[in-house]
């Protein structure tokens, strides 16, 4: 290490930060790193027309030129397209060099898929592979996630204890975002108390937006002026523009076919200054995702740090913490209209609750900022150097 200073090679997956949650987060990541006296370099693994296996050879390459004290590997499936490639780098990697891995999405996949479960147990109890993450995770010194969910799976699958790091606002409150979304009422020439539901984050199938959209007709019984903004990109990814293309249109015929059309905007991806000036022109913000929301949510806690009251369905198992937290109202039940517009119906009722969750969401999003974030990174990249150099 030089000055004290320590050099992490950030090994990530392609897509530009638009179109990519993991590669939106490194973008933040790398950016905060510096401040608390982290050299972050990031690395993309990326096809460029000749497959994962190449791609991941020149990572490494790029990796070992480098030569950094540590190298952080950010791990989802959909980021690398569900290749099982990138769980291969350990072997491509420098073995003296320490690895680090996040985990951002874990515990509904495995590589290859025909393997039953009590055999890829067997296989994980090793410690040589992961069904998840191939090598990644038992070559790793240290292993993040975002939230318990996935610490509790990685637990009961390799005995391992994470590190959790909490995610941070994809969008922070920006200045002059309260005046600019004063405007944007006006540029969509809402009556004044007209109230305005918004969903952000990208737009995909698992993200409730059907169901929120079919939620509207029994809300625009009490509220006739109600409208709906779709706030995110629907190309990502986890899905190609031929899909978005037919998901958007999907949407669309959706919103015609009960009657809203003329209620929902879709905004498509926009700019991060526009987002938050687009959460204050809000009143509610509903993320009724088909899996339910929990603080590995980087669109949650934008709404939330934007004084925004927010209505969200919940996981089965797992994060408990925003359950426990009152920061958000509850919609009971997944994948169903009825309860989405039951929800947002009492908020929409009920001024005072509405302020008391925007005060009670924002000190709950104060826990999780990107300086926060980066201290608790610089502290795990310390602990791992201090114990490969013992």
């Amino acid at each position: 290490m030089v000055d004290d200073r320590i050099r992490v090679a950030v090994l990530h997956g392609p897509a530009p930060p638009e179109q990519d949650g993991v590669s939106d987060y490194v973008r933040h990541l790398l950016a905060a790193l510096p401040d608390v006296g982290v050299e972050a370099t990031g690395v993309p693994v990326r096809p460029d027309g000749d497959g994962w296996a190449r791609a991941t050879a020149r990572a490494a390459r790029a990796v070992r030129q480098l030569a950094p004290d540590l190298v952080h590997v950010q791990f989802a499936p959909a980021a690398y397209r569900f290749s099982g490639q990138p769980g291969l780098l350990p072997l491509r990697l420098p073995r003296a060099v320490p690895l680090v891995t996040t985990l951002h999405e874990y515990g509904s996949w495995a590589w290859p898929g025909w393997l039953p479960g009590r055999l890829w147990s067997a296989v994980e109890r090793t410690r040589r592979w992961d069904r998840e993450s191939g090598r990644l995770v038992p070559a790793s010194a240290a292993v993040i996630v975002t939230n318990s969910g996935h610490a509790a799976v990685l637990r009961a699958r390799t005995g391992r204890e994470a590190t959790r790091i909490p995610l941070a606002p994809n969008v922070a409150d920006q200045v002059g975002a309260p005046t600019a979304g004063h405007r944007l009422r006006a540029e969509l020439g809402l009556p004044e108390g007209a109230p305005v539901l918004v969903f952000f984050g990208f737009v995909h199938p698992v993200k409730g937006v059907r169901y929120l959209i079919e939620a509207l007709p029994a809300l625009r019984r009490d509220h006739p002026e109600l409208r709906l903004l779709v706030v995110g990109g629907f190309t990502a990814q986890a899905m190609p523009e031929p899909e978005a293309r037919a998901f958007r249109a999907e949407l669309t015929t959706l919103a015609a076919r009960h009657g809203v059309a003329d209620a929902v905007t879709f905004t498509g991806h926009l700019p991060a200054e526009r987002v938050s000036a687009t959460l204050h022109a809000a009143d509610v913000a509903v993320l009724p995702f088909t899996a339910g929301v929990s603080t590995k949510s980087g669109a949650l806690l934008a709404t939330l740090t934007h004084d925004l009251p927010t209505a969200v369905t919940l996981p089965e198992s797992g994060d408990d913490e925003l359950a426990r937290s009152g920061a958000v109202a509850v919609i009971r039940e997944r994948r169903d209209a009825a309860a989405v517009a039951r929800t947002v119906g009492k908020l929409l009722a009920d001024p005072v609750l509405r302020r008391r969750l925007a005060e009670r969401g924002r000190a709950f999003a104060a826990a999780y900022s990107w300086p926060r974030v980066a201290a608790a990174h610089r502290d795990l990249y310390r602990r791992t150097l201090a114990v490969a150099g013992a």
